[in-house]
């Protein structure tokens, strides 16, 4: 039986309706998709450069490696600035302040595919996909609570609080190396294709795809949101063992974000990297790190 059946299902909409619009979060998202209307008028191949390069930064080492492998689990060690240095490049891509999206992510472990789960396609794909960024968090399921830890990192909590300012930043950058070429397609085609390839994790990755383990949620491995996304696709992979560093497991499952773990590595800038042992399938419905844990 799937773990779907075991829930309430509901649609999109009615699952939509009950939660109130988060404005900010619909404006922001709503300009950059609006911005994207531009990027025929303003094409160029430096700026499609620039997007693609900028994709890597923000979307591979901003959010797979830093707000989602180090951050949220804690598969390795990094020394603070770096750790600085990442989580402003995470913030680039407009998906919230680091300690929202991690204790976010950490609860849809926690009740993964399940009523608790804020993203999780039993309640409907779209709303899997986009339209629970889209709303408010009920006002006692706070998600930095589940990001204690964090909160008390000073640094941490400073660029959670001005998570929106680099963004704005990099476009006055932009602007003045590019243009407005450069400006939409660094910052608004870059940020809508790394929305939406870190939802297709969320959505895609819980409906279409193969199993490695037994988890007890719908988790799947799925390659086109793995090539997508850095490998973030590995999804059963890594709701198996949440803190491994690695989420491809088998010889074809690439996984670009681990490679960089491994480049860090080779540099002195990536430690106590956590290995996805034991390598039979297992399931593991812990969501924090042990230190996290203790932290919380």
């Amino acid at each position: 039986m799937s773990l779907s059946e075991t829930v309430t299902p509901a649609s999109s909409i009615e699952t939509f309706s009950k939660r109130k619009l988060a404005w900010s979060n619909t404006l922001g998202i709503g300009a950059m998709h609006l911005g994207c209307l531009a990027a025929p008028f303003f094409f160029s191949w430096s700026a499609v450069g620039v997007a693609a390069v900028l994709w890597w930064l923000a979307g591979g080492l901003g959010v797979c490696l830093c707000y989602h492998r180090l951050l949220t689990h804690r598969s390795f060690v990094t020394p603070k600035p770096v750790e600085y240095f990442l989580t402003i490049l995470g913030t680039l891509c407009w998906q919230g302040g680091p300690i929202r999206w991690v204790g976010g992510h950490r609860i849809h472990h926690k009740h993964s595919d399940h009523d608790g789960d804020p993203h999780t396609p039993v309640h409907g794909f779209n709303w899997s996909h986009i339209m629970w960024a889209l709303t408010a968090d009920p006002p006692d399921k706070d998600p930095r609570n589940a990001a204690k830890d964090l909160q008390r990192d000073k640094g941490l909590l400073l660029i959670d609080k001005y998570h929106y300012v680099p963004q704005f930043v990099l476009a006055a950058i932009l602007y003045a190396c590019g243009g407005w070429a450069w400006v939409v397609w660094g910052c608004c085609v870059r940020t809508v294709f790394t929305y939406h390839a870190t939802w297709f994790v969320n959505s895609a990755c819980h409906t279409w795809g193969y199993r490695n383990h037994p988890t007890d949620d719908d988790s799947k491995n799925n390659w086109w949101v793995a090539l997508l996304s850095f490998g973030e696709g590995w999804h059963n992979n890594h709701h198996a063992v949440q803190r491994a560093a690695a989420h491809g497991r088998r010889w074809f499952e690439v996984d670009m974000t681990y490679w960089a773990i491994k480049a860090m590595a080779a540099f002195g800038l990536a430690t106590q990297i956590v290995r996805a042992d034991p390598p039979e399938p297992i399931v593991i419905r812990s969501f924090y790190s042990a230190d996290a844990e203790r932290a919380a």
